[in-house]
């Protein structure tokens, strides 16, 4: 019970805290602000979040090297980062929440102010289309989730009845080095559905969709073309995927997901070979909302199925970014337990 308190205190700091794509704020004490004063040393514009090094003096006169993890590349970009930004030798002032290892100058971005007086932050949350933006006349376009929809799915996601499997499997889970995502391994449906900040493409072919999300350059194929299931295939990590329209409503079937430690947000709770999952996206009537219904079946771990809802808002950008996660950062602090 403590931990699930805790996951979702930190859930609820994520809007005003950067999406770490797999250490997660409940690495961080949110409740807590460290100010420092120093110099950039090296400036990490990576995926799967970047990393800004500050040489400060502390209280003692002794000199401190503190890392500090923001956001992936796209979302700094649409935020005014560049990978200019910083660099070596640059006077800033720093606000961050700390890393609950007392013991590591380690901590997560809120601010930075540079010796001009400008100020960057890792995120600025919902961007909204504009009421004159044309509005979609199908569900093919470029999408984004809000922020209180994947709070709710977040929160939803660990009160699920889980068998004893599951029960135990999330009991040993350890987000520092369990995370998949960690090893540049994507989440599944539904999880990679509702990535905030994050942009998702949807186009329309004769025998096909595809959506193309952002966040770890997922790309899924779900054939329209009246083909089934096949038998005897490589299961892989977002599985196999048909679909079939219900009038204007997508309906997607996806099965054969390879095995993966933390199929739903911050649960640790594993997908096995009998996983599947339902989705339906829905357009509004006003063509600025999908809708998306969904249903999770994984009898291993599941005790019944996870239904929810997920939203996506059009987007006010044109184009989305590549990701490309890069091993050697997405690692690191692997090593490192949560708590001491």
């Amino acid at each position: 019970m403590k931990n699930r308190d805790q996951i979702i205190l930190a859930a609820a700091a994520i809007a005003s805290a950067p999406l770490s794509a797999h250490h997660s704020p409940i690495i961080f004490d949110t409740d807590s602000v460290v100010v420092l004063q120093g110099q950039i040393s090296r400036y990490d514009w990576a995926n799967p979040h970047s990393y800004i090094f500050v040489e400060a003096v502390n209280d003692n006169g002794e000199t401190t090297e503190w890392q500090l993890e923001t956001d992936a590349t796209p979302i700094l970009q649409r935020n005014g980062w560049t990978p200019e930004s910083l660099v070596p030798g640059d006077l800033v002032s720093v606000r961050a929440s700390p890393d609950r290892r007392t013991d590591r100058a380690h901590a997560m971005l809120i601010s930075l102010e540079k010796e001009d007086g400008s100020v960057l932050t890792p995120t600025s949350g919902d961007q909204n289309a504009p009421s004159s933006a044309p509005r979609e006349a199908s569900l093919a376009g470029i999408w984004e989730q809000r922020f209180e929809n994947f709070l709710e799915f977040r929160i939803q996601g660990l009160d699920v009845e889980t068998t004893a499997k599951g029960t135990a499997a999330r009991a040993a889970y350890e987000i520092r080095t369990d995370n998949p995502v960690s090893r540049c391994v994507a989440y599944p449906s539904p999880m990679i559905v509702a990535a905030p900040q994050y942009l998702n493409e949807i186009t329309l072919h004769a025998d096909r969709v595809t959506i193309r999300t952002e966040f770890y350059d997922v790309e899924r194929t779900i054939f329209t073309d009246g083909r089934d299931h096949p038998e005897n295939t490589e299961r892989t990590n977002q599985g196999h995927s048909i679909g079939t329209w219900d009038g204007n409503v997508l309906v997607v079937d996806t099965t054969l997901f390879a095995e993966h430690r933390s199929t739903l947000p911050g649960t640790g709770l594993p997908s096995g070979p009998q996983k599947h999952v339902v989705e339906r996206y829905a357009l509004s009537e006003d063509g600025t909302e999908i809708r998306i219904d969904f249903m999770l079946e994984d009898p291993e771990f599941l005790a019944e199925p996870f239904t929810g809802t997920l939203e996506w808002h059009q987007s006010v950008y044109a184009e989305i970014s590549a990701f490309g996660c890069t091993l050697d950062q997405a690692t690191r602090f692997m090593s490192e337990p949560l708590v001491p």
